[in-house]
């Protein structure tokens, strides 16, 4: 899964006119406008990939030894794999050999190299331009494997609301409410009603 991801970024790279990657899944939404979404990252001075250290068996646990000394305990990290970065942090990630061949080699079974590689690789190489949390929004208030799901019935316009609007988070060193462009999952059965109030609340055109 990582190896595709690189092989997403290095064919969009290819654009010299792209300068911010967002890794998107079928189940996202956009929050707000594509204006307000463009002028939010290309405004940003830090990039958006997620890395937390998370101990016990679900983060730290499933570090591998053999990772050292080119990667330690004390520098892995987890995180979302749906990221933003700018030009410059997509092509360190896509030309970057040492550490993905490490995760290649050692990073199996219950080791998820879409959640720990490139939250450790960012954290451990470019943590000064990272901002350390994700702009997809996603509920794991419910516990499992994955996050809840909404559909149509899931959809209304305070839940709009509250996505694009109940957080605090720093964005260019100042406080803000907007801490997510994106949200999931969302189910395909849950389209008609976005549509219907993506225009009263998130100012898309009809």
């Amino acid at each position: 899964m990582v190896e595709a991801e690189k092989r997403l970024l290095a064919n969009a790279l290819l654009d010299s006119s792209n300068q911010r990657f967002v890794l998107l899944s079928e189940a996202c939404i956009p929050l707000f406008n594509f204006s307000t979404i463009y002028t939010h990252l290309m405004n940003s001075n830090e990039n958006f990939v997620e890395t937390y250290d998370q101990p016990g068996p679900l983060g730290r646990g499933r570090y591998r030894p053999q990772m050292s000394p080119m990667i330690k305990l004390s520098q892995w990290r987890k995180g979302s794999q749906w990221f933003e970065m700018d030009r410059d942090l997509a092509l360190e990630v896509v030309s970057d050999k040492t550490y993905f061949s490490i995760f290649q080699k050692y990073c199996k079974g219950s080791c998820y190299a879409d959640e720990h590689y490139l939250p450790t690789f960012v954290n451990m190489k470019f943590k000064n331009r990272n901002s350390g949390r994700t702009l997809t929004w996603v509920d794991w208030s419910k516990g499992g494997a994955h996050p809840a799901r909404f559909n149509r019935q899931d959809i209304t316009k305070e839940f709009l609301k509250k996505l694009r609007s109940e957080s605090s988070c720093e964005y260019n060193g100042k406080k803000t409410s907007i801490c997510h462009l994106f949200a999931r999952k969302f189910t395909s059965h849950a389209l008609s009603r976005l549509l219907m109030f993506a225009p009263k609340v998130m100012q898309f055109n009809h």
